[in-house]
């Protein structure tokens, strides 16, 4: 079938159009997509492996929840090319818990129960299967293919280029995809605001799942959030950097970024 080009955010694609783009069938890496005019934009990824978490927690004690490092497969998925924007967020849930007010600003004061009630109404509006990425979606997207700090390189200078952190933000959220995007076309994997996830936070990596599922044994854990934010150090900004918070805590610098499950 004929590639079609995406039309630019706000046109009305024609009905057989949306059908094709919504066709988990059709769906192959690097397409982009939108399942109504206000969701989310997509980018399918490809499925491979990778090495997740980092090698150096003997020589850095904060990193020590980033190992052992450890092989992940992943079957292909589509991720939200950006953030959750707010005028995103409000069109489904119908409010704006965000302290920096924008319509093209990350959402921002979510909780993982709130973003975990976005993902199912998202669902509902648009009867396709949406959620959190796991932990290790997330890592491998972030990661684009490379071994680095970041999906740049290891040079944290560079950051100042690739992601909003405390050191250029203004202490303040950014408009989505003002960066450039990673290797696999997202924005803001590094910084602007941290990232739910769908997994129950465990002190390391031992037992982790290696299928790229989800670690989520029991309901009452913490849950890990990723990426960093507008207000963080670049260390938090590090592609296997990883945090955890209650389910029910609201944070200023949290938000998140969904999945359209393809398979």
């Amino acid at each position: 079938m004929k590639k079609v080009k995406l039309l630019e955010s706000g046109a009305i694609l024609p009905l057989l159009l949306c059908a094709y783009l919504a066709s988990a069938e059709a769906l192959e890496p690097t397409t982009a997509f939108k399942d109504c005019a206000e969701c989310p934009e997509m980018i399918v990824l490809p499925g491979g492996s990778f090495l997740m978490g980092t090698p150096e927690i003997a020589q850095n004690a904060s990193r020590v929840s980033e190992g052992p490092q450890h092989q992940v497969t992943i079957k292909s998925f589509a991720l939200g090319k950006f953030e959750v924007t707010q005028a995103q967020w409000t069109a489904v849930m119908g409010d704006n818990s965000s302290s920096n007010i924008g319509e093209d600003l990350p959402v921002e004061g979510v909780s993982w129960n709130a973003a975990k009630a976005f993902v199912e109404k998202l669902s509902e509006k648009t009867g396709k299967p949406y959620r959190l990425p796991t932990e290790a979606e997330w890592e491998y997207a972030a990661r684009a293919n490379t071994i680095t700090n970041y999906s740049f390189g290891d040079d944290e200078a560079q950051l100042n280029e690739h992601g909003w952190f405390d050191g250029n933000s203004g202490m303040a959220t950014h408009s989505v995809g003002e960066k450039p995007a990673n290797k696999f076309g997202l924005h803001d994997m590094h910084g602007n605001v941290w990232e739910w996830v769908e997994d129950c936070f465990h002190e390391n990596y031992i037992g982790a799942p290696a299928n790229g599922g989800a670690a989520s044994e029991y309901d009452s854990c913490y849950r890990v959030s990723r990426g960093g934010s507008w207000y963080d150090i670049p260390e938090a900004a590090r592609s296997a950097s990883r945090i955890k918070d209650v389910p029910n805590n609201i944070v200023g610098g949290m938000g998140l970024r969904v999945v359209r499950t393809i398979q």
